[in-house]
């Protein structure tokens, strides 16, 4: 199944500015979800973070923050956005059935969140090059028990290639010009 814009949601999880300077790859993970967030901005594809105990693990790193409303982000104690009642409230409200996934820690809150979400009756797609955890074996391991599960792998090109599903539009000259070079 192709992702399309009018269907799609992105979810960024987790990126927090205490917890990022242990990631493996941090700076490349943060960068490809800026990327993705700013091009879903761009198709008006809807964009929602969480924030896993931010009182401990504190905001959102900053080059995700300045490019994200105050209203996108979601507050969840628990490691999967959907056991938190009001995060699952939130994407229900989209009311898009596939989700896109970016974030940290893949072998947890990313993975906890994909199943969870795929339990719910959403196609969720796991963006392998914008999700990161402390150790690459943990990465490794959560993304072979993902697509065991059925959650479909991508990368971020894909995502994009997906969302703008053909060439010579206004849309694809405007992100072309501006991410794809």
């Amino acid at each position: 199944m192709l992702l399309r814009a009018e269907t799609s949601a992105l979810l960024v999880v987790d990126f927090q500015e205490r917890l990022m300077p242990a990631i493996h790859q941090a700076d490349q993970t943060v960068a490809h979800a800026v990327l993705l967030i700013q091009i879903a901005q761009q198709l008006r594809i809807p964009v929602l973070a969480s924030e896993q105990y931010p009182r401990g693990l504190g905001p959102t790193v900053a080059a995700i923050r300045n490019v994200l409303p105050v209203e996108a982000f979601m507050e969840k104690n628990h490691f999967s956005c959907a056991a938190e009642q009001d995060c699952m409230r939130r994407i229900d409200n989209c009311g898009r059935v596939q989700w896109i996934l970016v974030g940290v820690e893949s072998h947890v809150c990313v993975l906890q969140t994909a199943l969870e979400l795929q339990a719910t009756g959403k196609e969720v797609y796991l963006v392998a090059d914008a999700v990161s955890s402390r150790s690459p074996r943990d990465v490794e391991l959560a993304m072979d028990r993902m697509r065991s599960e059925g959650v479909r792998i991508v990368s971020r090109e894909m995502v994009v290639f997906e969302w703008l599903h053909q060439a010579g539009t206004d849309s694809f000259r405007a992100i072309s010009r501006e991410f794809l070079r």
